[in-house]
């Protein structure tokens, strides 16, 4: 089998092509894509797509990429995908992105050059320790780098040239597929799963050098709306009662060292207020509630009803409306009855010669969606850090093992894989 070997740095520089786009996606916009920005990077990967020999390569009127990488191999083995978004997260400035490459780094502090209070430390940064003597791309300060999921973009597209320039590397029917709007909860949205066609994928989106995620959170959304008793403030005593006041009671009243994301980890979950407006008259808060089984999911639910029903007994002339909406499930259940996926991810992993570290995810990815869409789809690392801040970085080293790793999962499943 040929072995991918990013001699010119085309990978990199790849990389830092797609990064300098601005493709923020906006939460508060209605249109799919949410921004049109994000159809700008959709215009350069169609084009590059076509340019290496992708025909079929195309995007369609709400901005997701499709394409096909044909089979060359005679044995009758499933469709695969892989897939990652375009979008970057609107948590920090995307805009104006200048990428830096800090070669042969050797532990030292990186200070970015345009806001010196944005320091890289070993101390902060645990995988930085693994990446003595590589190569470490950061932005500049003032905003986030993109990697993720641009390094996921960048990984698929350099496996993809390197899969269609070398048809000696046996393979069966390969699809891509790129999304918009990830980070705002609606990648999958508007996905074409005929025109993908495939049996099931992998989205090229995680964290550390070897990691494969078979398992996410289980997700719900609530809001929450009080409706209190306004009258003027010079004439309120014993009448009024502030929706405002109201709902900042029940966000107090939630635990502060458990149930909240600063004080969990690993497989707990949490109740998170993450929008807050309001009026004397009206107030609505929007949280979002997760943990790794359903059970628990609805348990967190229950406590936030009985948390708001206890602050409510208090102020007797007003009354609240709680709706609890499923957001998405634990992919972990649909991939479990497909454990073939899984363990050819891992055998990838390895033979890029990179130790395989299965593990959970706190958080979600389009891969857990499409997984109860009928696409079952674990999460390959991509080599993002930091992410969604201005300290994010990216390995070069580590993207051309996830460049590996995609190549050796096609040529696995063409191996065993045969239906």
């Amino acid at each position: 089998m040929s072995k991918y070997i990013n001699s010119d740095q085309s990978l990199s520089q790849r990389f830092i092509r797609y990064a300098k786009i601005d493709t923020q996606s906006d939460p508060n916009s209605p249109t799919c894509p949410s921004t049109l920005k994000q159809k700008d990077l959709g215009a350069l990967l169609v084009k590059e797509l076509l340019e290496m020999g992708i025909s079929d390569a195309e995007m369609d009127n709400n901005g997701y990429i499709y394409g096909t990488i044909p089979s060359n191999t005679e044995k009758k083995i499933p469709v695969i995908f892989f897939c990652s978004h375009m979008d970057t997260s609107p948590d920090c400035s995307g805009a104006a992105v200048k990428p830096i490459i800090h070669d042969n780094y050797q532990g030292e502090d990186l200070i970015l050059p345009d806001d010196h209070n944005i320091v890289l430390k070993l101390s902060d940064h645990r995988d930085l320790k693994q990446q003595i003597g590589n190569d470490i791309i950061t932005a500049s300060g003032t905003t986030l780098l993109g990697a993720d999921n641009k390094a996921g973009l960048a990984e698929i597209m350099e496996a993809a040239n390197f899969l269609v320039k070398n048809p000696d590397v046996k393979h069966g029917t390969i699809k891509i597929l790129f999304t918009p709007d990830e980070e705002i909860g609606r990648g999958v949205d508007q996905v074409d799963l005929k025109k993908l066609g495939a049996d099931f994928g992998y989205t090229i989106d995680g964290e550390t050098l070897g990691s494969i995620e078979d398992e996410t959170f289980s997700a719900d959304g609530a809001t929450l709306i009080i409706n209190g008793v306004s009258t003027h403030p010079g004439f309120a005593k014993g009448k009024m009662e502030s929706a405002i006041k109201i709902l900042a009671d029940v966000i107090a009243a939630l635990p502060k060292d458990t149930l909240t994301p600063e004080a969990t980890h690993q497989k707990e979950g949490f109740i998170h207020p993450v929008s807050f407006t309001g009026q004397v008259e009206q107030a609505e808060a929007h949280f979002i509630i997760r943990d790794f089984t359903d059970e628990k999911l609805v348990e967190h639910g229950q406590f936030l009803e009985q948390t708001v029903k206890q602050v409510m007994a208090r102020y007797p002339n007003s009354t609240f409306d709680l709706k609890i909406k499923a957001q998405y499930r634990n992919m972990k259940q649909i991939l479990d009855q497909h454990p073939q996926i899984v363990q050819f991810g891992i055998e990838a992993i390895e033979r890029a010669g990179v130790v395989a570290k299965p593990q959970s995810i706190r958080g979600g990815t389009d891969g857990s969606r499409l997984s109860f869409m009928g696409l079952p789809c674990p999460n390959i690392f991509a080599g993002e850090h930091a992410f969604h801040s201005k300290q994010e970085w990216v390995s070069v080293q580590d993207m051309e093992k996830a460049v590996q790793t995609i190549i050796n999962i096609a040529c696995i499943w063409e191996e065993k894989g045969e239906l």
